[in-house]
Parts: C-alpha cells; structure tokens; sequence
C-alpha cells in the first residue's frame, strides 16, 4: 500500500481535512466541517472530527504523525499560532492542544506555507528549488520554497506578503485596518473581503456603479464576483478598482521577487483565479516592475491543486516532509 497521511486546512470559516497518497499527492478522501464555534477548544474538537471522518480504523494514532495548516502566523517549529485574525486567535498553542487531544505529533504551520509546499510537490511549482506562491481570496497570503526547502525565516513566520505595508496613512484619508491590526497593509487593500467592504461601502455612499444592480440592488450581497463582472464590461469604477488593486498587488509581487529571485511564481486563490481582467493586471505589473536581472528567467503561472493545496501540503509537512 502506498504511503498515506493525513492533512489539515484550517481557515477562518471552516477545517478541512484529507488522507493523502504521499507518493502522488492524490487525495484519497476529504472531511469538512464549518466552525460554529471558532474557540480553540472547540476548534481543536472539530479538527479530531474531520480528522476521524478520513482516518479509517485505528483512527489519527494510526498515521502517528498529522499536519495542520492554519490561515494565521505560526512561531517555527512549535505550533504556537501568533496571530490567527479570522479565527480571532492570539498565542494559541494549537499544536500542543491538539496533540493531547489525538494523542499523535502534530505539525503546525501557515496555511499558504502548506499551499505553497503542497504546489512545490505536486503542483505548478514542481520541478523547480526557489518558488513564490501568491493565493488571493478572502485575504492575501504566501508562501516561500528557497533551494527546494520550505523558508520561513527565523522565527517561522517569513512570506506574510499580504501584511507588508502598502499604503502609509495619508493627510486626510481613512486608513484601511487590516484583520492583523495594523494599517496599511497590502491584504486591507487587495484581499478579497476587504475589497468587497470596501465597494459596499463606497456605493453606499453614493458612487456610481453597474454593481449595484449585480445583485438586485442588495449591496449586503456584493462580491469581487460582481466587481469582475463590471469591470469585463467596461463599468468605468470597476476599471479604477482594479487598477489601483492590480497596482498595488502586483507591485509587492514584483518587489518580493526582486528580492527573492524566485524562478517561478504561482498565482492561485479564488479572487485572483477568478478575476482574469484583474489577474492580467497584476501579471503584467510583476512583468514590467520586477527588476531586470530577476525577471529575465522568471515564470509567471496558475496554480494547479486548487483548493486541495493546502491539505495536501499539510500532509507531507506534517510527517515525511516535516521541516527541521
């Protein structure tokens, strides 16, 4: 029997978890569950439930290794979730919690660390030691893969690009908080619920839109979907929304990758997989303000794993590919 392990996706709303063929990166069988309840305590019960809805008979202390990706900053090797804002977490020691509760290892780390390994394996990063993986959906995140090894710095916590200041309070202007706490960074302006907020409430005030028929007038209900829509059909506020998102996303890819050197980034998530005028901007702003010497080798691609990145990375971390 090939190699299996189990995976865990962590996110803000819901756990996902998955027994994984570690040879192929196929997933064998996947358990979801919504939070309800986002407390540790009752995070860490719905964990061990979508974990035995995977896990088969012998249950986690079969695998005796399990791998958690969580949507927050984790502190290096010790599972201890930082800052964690949609779940509302502050030094959560999820790792140790979990473990008493499984009675297996349990390996922690950032939910796009996990993408990013799981892409670096199995997805549009394989083949290649030094890739940056860029997912935009609800928030922005990343990923680091420096000589074919995860990188996360020295505290664990290096590829947060969706918290790198973007825009510094300007006279006058409303900053944008971000979920972390602080302004300016490049999530409170690009990642996808804030993006939405921030159209609402700009329509509200009396902008002018064809989003605001996108969803019959409701504007509680207003997406980057309809943003998209409008900006394809040539709505002239849309157009402006996503150039300065474009701009700003794009320039910070393009500045990590002068930075990084990475041959190969990978673009994925929802929003931005979702949004092909916005995904050309972006693509075209990483191509123009990368600097010369790191962009003459460099490639631009999709994402291939989808949604299951994050578990399948999760996984292989979490057991045969756990980081030192």
């Amino acid at each position: 029997m090939a190699a299996r392990a189990i995976g865990v996706d962590l996110g803000g709303t819901n756990a996902r978890a998955a027994l994984v063929d570690a040879e192929t990166g196929a997933i064998v069988s996947l358990s979801r569950e919504v939070l309800a309840d986002r407390s540790p305590a009752a995070v860490v019960e719905a964990v061990a439930r979508v974990v035995a809805g995977v896990a088969g008979p012998g249950g986690a202390r079969a695998f005796r290794t399990l791998g958690v990706g969580v949507a927050g900053q984790v502190l290096g090797a010790s599972g201890l979730v930082l800052n964690a804002p949609n779940l509302g977490w502050r030094d959560v020691p999820l790792s140790g919690m979990l473990e008493g509760r499984l009675g297996v290892a349990v390996g922690v780390v950032n939910d796009l660390a996990a993408a990013a390994w799981g892409e670096s394996r199995f997805g549009a990063a394989r083949g290649t030691g030094d890739a940056l993986v860029v997912f935009v959906g609800t928030g922005v995140g990343s990923g680091l893969v420096l000589g074919g090894r995860l990188h996360g710095g020295a505290r664990g916590v290096a590829g947060e690009l969706g918290h790198v200041k973007v825009r510094p309070p300007r006279p006058g202007e409303a900053p944008r908080r971000c979920g972390c706490g602080a302004v300016g960074c490049l999530e409170a302006y690009a990642g996808g619920a804030n993006v939405a907020a921030r159209v609402r409430s700009e329509l509200a005030a009396g902008a002018r839109s064809s989003i605001r028929e996108g969803r019959g007038g409701d504007l509680s209900r207003v997406t980057a979907v309809q943003v998209e829509e409008a900006a394809a059909a040539g709505d002239a506020y849309a157009r402006r929304l996503w150039d300065e998102v474009g701009e700003l996303l794009g320039g910070a890819i393009a500045a990590a990758a002068t930075l990084l050197n990475p041959q190969r980034i990978v673009l994925g998530g929802g929003m931005l997989l979702g949004s092909p005028t916005l995904l050309e901007i972006v693509e075209w702003r990483i191509r123009t303000e990368t600097s010369r010497s790191a962009a003459v080798a460099l490639e631009v691609v999709k994402a291939e794993l989808g949604d299951g990145a994050g578990v399948i990375g999760a996984a292989l971390l979490g057991g045969l590919d756990r980081p030192a």
